[in-house]
């Protein structure tokens, strides 16, 4: 345990002495917010109130734009949670391409000890990372319109912490096999580019075509949008209930937004999500250990 100890001090304090790669994970949500309040906030603020005027209500600034930040905020977290992941795992790559990875293994150091320490140093930084987009955005939710409870804020933070698990896990599969610091770049760039798209968050999935719908309704990180997205807008809705909201237009706006998910036409639950999200990490954690012990070329 001395020996994982010391390779995740060495890893982590390698990545945030790493300015290239510290600043490119830490500017990745900065951007992502800045970016959806300027482009997607107003498409969303028209989305909701146009909404909400068919169904003949009125609804204040504030109520639409705690609807317009909490979309946001849960589209943010869902990208750049899995995102960040690929960026921090970096060092794994790195290693490699520097020859430190053989220097290490030189050492009288078990491999599996080795890969279980990008693992973890790899977790550590993206949950940092990943915590404090979650302050910003909370600070962002605060000023243009708060309707969350305490329990609303610890559960999204419970739902960050998953996707880090997954995301890490995730990123620990596609990058052991990368040699080269382009491959690296070129395996970051699709998963920036194509992740907010399959999950769910540049687009509520409910705007897919059914096909697709059914698809998508197999991934993971469908359902890491989908918590967020219910932890982040739970307020909101209550909110509209307690102004005398129909039932039926607060579960209309909850269908367009994906905090109601339906697999196969089967509504899925809460509790369901979790389940889901949980198996994808115990499926790709294992993935990860599996193919570390698998008999190989060694691997340097």
């Amino acid at each position: 345990m001395t020996g994982l100890g010391a390779l995740i001090r060495r890893n982590t304090k390698l990545y945030f002495k790493d300015k290239g790669m510290f600043f490119t994970s830490l500017i990745t949500p900065l951007i992502l917010l800045v970016l959806y309040t300027t482009f997607l906030g107003n498409v969303f603020e028209e989305s909701f109130r146009s909404a909400l005027e068919a169904a003949g209500a009125v609804v204040s600034d504030k109520v639409i734009w705690g609807c317009v930040g909490g979309q946001l905020v849960s589209s943010l977290l869902a990208v750049s949670c899995v995102t960040v992941a690929f960026c921090c795992n970096l060092l794994m790559v790195q290693d490699k391409t520097t020859g430190s990875r053989r220097d290490l293994t030189i050492a009288p150091l078990k491999p599996g000890t080795l890969a279980l320490s990008y693992y973890l140093s790899t977790l550590v930084s993206t949950l940092l990372i990943s915590f404090t987009a979650a302050a910003i955005c909370l600070v962002y939710l605060a000023c243009v319109g708060w309707f969350l409870s305490a329990a609303d804020v610890a559960l999204l933070l419970l739902d960050v912490v998953l996707l880090v698990l997954f995301g890490t896990a995730l990123s620990s599969c596609v990058n052991f096999p990368l040699s080269t610091n382009g491959q690296a770049s070129a395996v970051g760039t699709i998963v920036s580019a194509g992740y907010g798209f399959i999950c769910g968050a540049y687009m509520p999935i409910s705007n897919f075509s059914d096909g697709l719908q059914k698809a998508l309704s197999f991934l993971p990180g469908t359902y890491g949008t989908s918590l967020l997205r219910n932890h982040a807008m739970r307020g909101v809705f209550a909110e509209m209930r307690d102004l005398g909201f129909p039932a039926e237009v607060v579960e209309a706006i909850r269908d367009s937004v994906d905090c109601n998910l339906y697999f196969f036409g089967e509504k899925v639950t809460q509790g369901s999500m979790y389940l889901v999200l949980a198996a994808a990490i115990a499926v790709a954690v294992g993935l990860y250990i599996l193919i570390n012990l698998l008999p190989g070329k060694k691997r340097v």
